[in-house]
């Protein structure tokens, strides 16, 4: 997947990507990884973060959105509006923490069915730190058994190491160009950011008159 880092606004697909997960998994890790390749000890993510990565796949520009959310619990309520018109949700668990597996289907699971308005969003099930290979207590076969339950991508993952964290992304986005409906939505996200910009210049040049 080749990416760009150009502010260039040219793009054929946007779309939205939610990251889920209880806290402490390497959510907003694994997106620094992903769109700066940088790996850092981060402090728990307050609400949301945003970032966008331009990338592009056969021949076509996308423009991804992507949402990292808190996984404690008192913000939840806050972060459940940003389910809303997701094309692609990444559940993320820590291979060497149980409860964050279990978690998967007591938690994220069952969130995904009460806020998520898409009936064709992609799911991608990410097993992290998997550099910690010694302190593993939830295997491979585990998290494949539970991606064919709930229908979901599956991958292991390091943010700290790379390892996967691009297929990640790049085997979301793929899915996600296979599904008609979820291809018509990020060109029509797309259709509705050039309106936008093309009736910009009007409101411009009409306060743009001399006092």
């Amino acid at each position: 997947m080749d990416s760009s880092s150009s502010s260039q606004p040219e793009f054929d697909y946007l779309f939205k990507v939610l990251m889920i997960g209880d806290s402490g998994v390497g959510k907003s890790s694994l997106l620094l990884r992903f769109t700066a390749d940088s790996f850092e000890d981060l402090s728990p993510t307050i609400g949301v973060d945003f970032k966008v990565k331009m990338v592009t796949i056969g021949g076509k520009k996308l423009k991804l959105a992507i949402w990292d959310t808190a996984g404690q619990e008192r913000f939840r309520t806050l972060t459940s509006s940003y389910y809303r018109g997701a094309q692609g949700i990444i559940m993320v668990y820590d291979v060497t923490r149980r409860d964050t597996f279990t978690n998967l289907s007591d938690i994220w699971a069952k969130e995904i069915d009460l806020y998520s308005t898409n009936q064709d969003c992609i799911k991608m099930l990410v097993g992290n730190k998997v550099d910690k290979e010694s302190e593993r207590v939830v295997t491979k076969k585990e998290g494949v058994e539970f991606a064919r339950q709930y229908g979901c991508l599956f991958l292991e993952c390091s943010a700290k190491t790379r390892v996967n964290v691009e297929q990640c992304f790049e085997e979301l986005v793929l899915k996600i160009l296979d599904t008609p409906s979820l291809l018509a939505e990020g060109s029509a996200s797309v259709k509705k950011k050039n309106i936008f910009k093309q009736s910009q210049p009007q409101a411009d040049a009409a306060t743009s008159g001399c006092c």
